[in-house]
């Protein structure tokens, strides 16, 4: 939603976003980049389809922009999840 909200505000030829994520669960060990070293952890692969004649420089803004929204953030980030019965 970010990234086409994004591509019409400056009026860019983006006729529809696709997203496909793939969920895995990876030894910690495996993970170069990864803060945690010990278990497992949750491994989230996207791809994004960006439908319309955009230039390259168009693409790689909107998968910049991605890489920003709200929800990548959110999963990206630390989460807390405290759970109870009402």
């Amino acid at each position: 939603m970010t990234v086409a909200l994004y591509a019409r505000r400056k009026q860019w030829p983006l006729q529809e976003v696709s997203v496909r994520l793939h969920h895995s669960r990876i030894h910690a060990e495996d993970c170069a980049n990864c803060e945690t070293k010990v278990g497992l952890l949750d491994h989230i692969e996207s791809e994004i389809e960006l439908i319309g004649t955009l230039s390259e420089e168009q693409r790689a803004k909107l998968l910049e922009i991605a890489e920003i929204c709200p929800v990548h953030r959110t999963l990206t980030s630390e989460i807390d999840i405290r759970t109870k019965l009402r």
